[in-house]
């Protein structure tokens, strides 16, 4: 038993190397055998965590993107206005999404299991948004603004707001909690 604690713990602790690798450099290019030394760990070893590179990044990815959406939610108090909440929420996000590079942005976008898994984790924050909307301003669209939020989202992380902009992701995530809760706060002025 206290060799499987062991094992569980450099899993553990592989598996955050590996992340960390895999958001400062994306990780379409990476060699097995280049990350096992980086790691300082064999092939073998790193074939005991998933059976497959493509799996391997597959878990990786979706390991950083479970763990992001658990701090952003605790980051976020449920006894604040929702106003706030959304505001949290979103400075929360700009927070875990600050070690991702362009290139793991850019990778995710050609490698289909790694983008699905990000293209859902961005529809549950974009629906997360809508909800807290619905709380703020009832008479708001959340529907509108939680795609506005999604497709905000996608483009920030493909380096588009930036281009246009000069923003870098946090400030621009930043500019779009402010741009949604200026929206919220000015109340509804449609018909």
């Amino acid at each position: 038993m206290v060799q499987r604690v062991e094992m569980s713990g450099r899993t553990a602790a592989l598996r955050d190397g590996i992340i960390d690798i895999v958001l400062a450099e994306g990780f379409l290019d990476l060699q097995l055998s280049d990350l096992a030394a980086r790691l300082n760990c064999s092939k073998s070893t790193l074939y005991g965590i998933a059976p497959s590179k493509e799996q391997l990044l597959t878990s990786i990815v979706r390991t950083f993107f479970r763990r992001a959406t658990e701090r952003v939610e605790a980051a976020v108090d449920p006894s604040a206005p929702a106003v706030d909440r959304i505001g949290a929420y979103l400075n929360a996000v700009a927070v875990e999404l600050a070690p991702a590079s362009p290139q793991f942005f850019a990778d995710l976008e050609r490698f289909a299991p790694a983008g699905d898994i990000y293209r859902q984790n961005t529809q549950i924050a974009a629906t997360r948004v809508q909800e807290l909307v619905l709380e703020a301003a009832p008479g708001i669209d959340p529907q509108f603004l939680g795609t506005v939020a999604r497709l905000m989202m996608e483009s920030i992380h493909r380096g588009d707001v930036s281009r246009a902009t000069g923003l870098d992701d946090s400030a621009a995530y930043r500019a779009l909690a402010d741009l949604i809760l200026a929206g919220v706060s000015g109340g509804h002025t449609g018909d």
